[in-house]
């Protein structure tokens, strides 16, 4: 099923391919660094990288902002708050959060492919407090509780 995210292209958004899916069995489709001047990341910096577009997604649906495995596996280069949400009541600039995870500097010139979106549904919940959850098997155990 397809659907149409309309999206408008910052000033500094001029000259950036919008995101596109690169094969047909994409489930998320590639953004594009705008930025005017590229921006080194050493190790363990991040950055808040510009895109140039503003989307409009609808009511119903997050914009994920996932990281993109070649940048990962290759350069330790990945989205800090993977992943981030585009909530559809936002239509500000969407940027991606970097981080550098790697033992080297990194580069990101303008038009770089930096990121995935993916466009999720969203379930909506009431929250009810109770003083009684249920019992299961494992309880209360967290990380690790499980076994490796």
């Amino acid at each position: 099923m397809s659907r149409t995210i309309v999206f408008r292209r910052l000033s500094n958004g001029e000259g950036i391919d919008p995101p596109r899916y690169e094969t047909a069995g994409s489930a998320g489709a590639d953004i594009r660094a705008a930025v005017e001047d590229a921006i080194t990341l050493a190790p363990g910096a991040r950055a808040a990288i510009s895109t140039g577009f503003a989307f409009a997604v609808p009511q119903g649906f997050e914009m994920q902002i996932r990281p993109r495995s070649g940048l990962a596996a290759r350069h330790g280069v990945t989205v800090l708050n993977a992943p981030g949400t585009v909530d559809s009541d936002f239509r500000g600039e969407v940027k991606v959060l970097l981080v550098n995870l790697g033992a080297y500097p990194f580069t990101i010139g303008r038009g770089d492919r930096i990121a995935q979106i993916v466009i999720a549904p969203v379930t909506l919940c009431r929250f009810e407090e109770t003083d009684d959850l249920g019992v299961t098997i494992r309880g209360a155990g967290g990380f690790g509780s499980t076994g490796v």
